[in-house]
């Protein structure tokens, strides 16, 4: 899914929850009935829950590409002969102070 798709699917989410919300109290009230008002709302948050969490085919129009992966070259001779003696000075210099 992508950044769109995301945002599709969080907006899509909120409008049902709110709508069956709206429904089920409205159907509660006319009703009198709380456990018809709970099933209602259920009924709109199993359908919120189909529409959004799969990855259907319209939360994927906006593909984004990734980076191609940054390989390290490896050190020359060079280098590895200069860190090398590097580490030897950084030696003797150290046991030269004890």
């Amino acid at each position: 899914m992508d950044w769109e798709g995301q945002r599709l699917a969080e907006l899509l989410m909120q409008y049902i929850l709110l709508g069956s919300a709206l429904v089920a109290f409205l159907m509660g009230y006319v009703s009198g009935s709380f456990s018809s008002m709970i099933y209602v709302y259920l009924a709109g948050v199993v359908v919120t829950f189909m529409a959004t969490v799969p990855d259907w085919p319209f939360f994927n129009r906006h593909p984004f590409t990734w980076l191609e992966p940054l390989y390290a070259e490896k050190p020359s001779q060079r280098v590895l002969a200069r860190q090398q003696a590097a580490g030897k000075k950084g030696v003797k210099s150290s046991q030269a102070r004890r």
